[in-house]
């Protein structure tokens, strides 16, 4: 079998890498085309996965437009000499032409329910893929498993923290430290909605110093006393980073599920809801704040717990433990179609 695996952001490297991996062992033919967005191409190399790389990444209205055009016609190009059995990837809009017009399979991961998005390329998938906890309802073209993206590439199976990193952020064996993540808000999900003031971030890193070192990952740039804090690892170390924090503070949802799997307490501060967010505030892993308000407060009431890390990884192994290893469910999916579709609505008929 062959699969065309089309990359739009750097999650979405690490969502397929194992599963790309997986496929090829067994005799399948799998190639990918990204575009260059933010770390996506130092991830494609380090992870030693070959690709066709389309060009920049669009950022402005009329870009994004342009872009739509111009990397669907190049995929199709690329189709037409490689003829794939499978378009695969995370809710891309670059394959659906390829799809209409070859006849080839389109299936889409979808977590985010960007509707603009979903829009686009919803009537020429075949399957879209979500956890059971995903809140929208797209159909007998909605496919539910049980987890989250994160686990395809955090799960124990896949992924074992290597402490190590601590050495790399210059941080003792048993010194405490946190990350804090900022969002640029300007996704196209992100429409409508704004993030936390410059006062706000201030004094949650205020307050996160008086209990240990902290390290701050930003899409945008940050004052002069706060740059001091931003730190540059190899963007594969980040989760190995996480996983050792004693917490998490930010506004980006995959880095706040990815440190609830990991065994670090997430506080999410963002408006927008996420299925997944809330089945692990529901688990005692993530603590889901609409603004700023109330955040220091509950710093302060994690991090004078000295049992919280123990008591973090405690609830995360209790949550990973019922969930799926999604990579090799993906696998088993792929490799069943069309009957692994056809069983899902049989499924979800009675």
């Amino acid at each position: 079998m062959k699969i065309h695996i089309d990359i739009g952001h750097p999650a979405h490297v690490h969502l397929f890498k194992n599963f790309a991996r997986l496929m090829k062992e067994s005799g399948n033919s799998v190639s990918f085309t990204v575009r260059d967005k933010e770390s996506v191409l130092v991830l494609m190399e380090r992870e030693g996965l070959a690709y066709t790389c389309l060009g920049r990444h669009y950022r402005s209205p009329a870009g994004k437009a342009w872009g739509l055009v111009k990397f669907n016609f190049t995929i199709l190009k690329l189709s037409l000499s490689e003829k794939p059995d499978i378009f695969l990837s995370h809710g891309s809009i670059y394959t659906i032409l390829s799809s209409l017009l070859l006849r080839i399979p389109n299936i889409s991961l979808e977590d985010t329910g960007n509707t603009e998005q979903v829009m686009l390329y919803r009537y020429f998938t075949k399957a879209i893929i979500t956890s059971d906890s995903f809140r929208k309802d797209y159909g007998r073209k909605q496919v539910r498993y049980r987890g989250c993206h994160e686990l395809a590439y955090l799960h124990p199976v896949r992924f074992s923290p290597d402490r190590g990193v601590r050495r790399d952020l210059g941080v003792g064996d048993d010194e405490k430290y946190f990350i804090v993540r900022f969002v640029s808000w300007k996704a196209s999900h992100d429409l409508a909605h704004s993030g936390m003031s410059l006062q706000d971030k201030k004094d949650i890193v205020k307050t996160l110093l008086n209990y240990g070192k902290v390290f701050i990952s930003s899409e945008s740039a940050l004052p002069d006393d706060m740059a001091t804090f931003r730190f540059f690892l190899p963007p594969e170390r980040m989760h190995h980073a996480l996983a050792f924090a004693h917490l998490y503070v930010g506004e980006g949802a995959t880095m706040a599920s990815e440190a609830a799997v990991l065994g670090t307490a997430a506080l999410y501060i963002n408006p927008m809801e996420a299925g997944s967010i809330d089945e692990q505030e529901a688990s005692g892993l993530v603590y889901h704040f609409r603004n700023a308000k109330g955040v220091k407060e509950k710093i302060r009431l994690l991090l004078e717990d000295p049992a919280a890390k123990e008591k973090a990884m405690a609830k995360s192994g209790e949550y990973v433990s019922t969930r799926t290893d999604l990579t090799a469910w993906l696998a088993e999916f792929i490799k069943l179609w069309p009957e692994s579709l056809k069983q899902s609505q049989r499924k979800s008929d009675k």
